[in-house]
């Protein structure tokens, strides 16, 4: 199964999704530096009071162990940008806690440079996953759940039609404490034609 699903590549017009890499430990540090006030109030933390969240190769060593089992799609975001030689980094979006079997579903969690956002880079990348993970993974429901205070990301969300499920109390350590979060899901019976094509319409954008 995890020979089949990963690893994989995605793209939309200058936007892909790819599989994080070690090879990306100096810009991906870069770009968390540049952004650390702006991502500070939503970063998951260590409830252990003497414990710490892993260092990059930690993190990517991880992610990669659970796209060797079929449990998770770790993908960076990158753009292609006038007058830079490469694709950029400018942001990540890990697809995770895969369930298969009778739930066939998942959990996704992306985080935006602030510099890109308000281009429209999260919902277009978020439907991208989502639309890869239902038609060429056949998963059925896809799950977001998102800080009350993170306006950025509830609008994401709300363009791209996921469901308001409610409030799931002290969900997970952010920043510290215990938070609260709503959740949002879709699944696949509710975009039978993709989430993609209907935002891209909706937004006047194109791949």
């Amino acid at each position: 199964m995890s020979s089949a699903i990963w690893p994989v590549r995605v793209e939309c017009g200058s936007l892909a999704l790819r599989p994080i890499s070690r090879r990306d430990k100096r810009e991906w540090l870069q770009l968390r530096q540049q952004n650390a006030a702006w991502l500070a109030p939503w970063e998951a933390s260590n409830p252990d009071p003497n414990g710490s969240l892993p260092q990059f190769a930690e993190m990517v060593r991880s992610l990669n162990r659970q796209a060797k089992l079929a449990t998770a799609l770790p993908w960076i975001i990158t753009e292609i940008q006038p007058g830079r030689p490469a694709p950029v980094i400018v942001g990540q979006l890990t697809v995770s806690s895969i369930v298969w079997g009778s739930a066939m579903m998942a959990t996704l969690g992306y985080w935006v440079d602030q510099a890109s956002a308000g281009r429209g880079i999260a919902p277009t990348a978020v439907a991208m996953a989502t639309d890869h993970c239902f038609r060429d993974l056949g998963l059925h429901r896809m799950e977001i759940n998102i800080r009350p205070e993170n306006s950025a990301s509830l609008r994401v969300v709300e363009k791209l039609g996921f469901r308001d499920e409610g409030l799931r109390p002290r969900y997970l350590h952010i920043n510290g404490s215990w938070a609260d979060h709503r959740s949002f899901a879709l699944t696949a019976e509710e975009v039978p034609d993709g989430l993609l094509p209907g935002w891209l319409e909706s937004s006047g954008r194109s791949c």
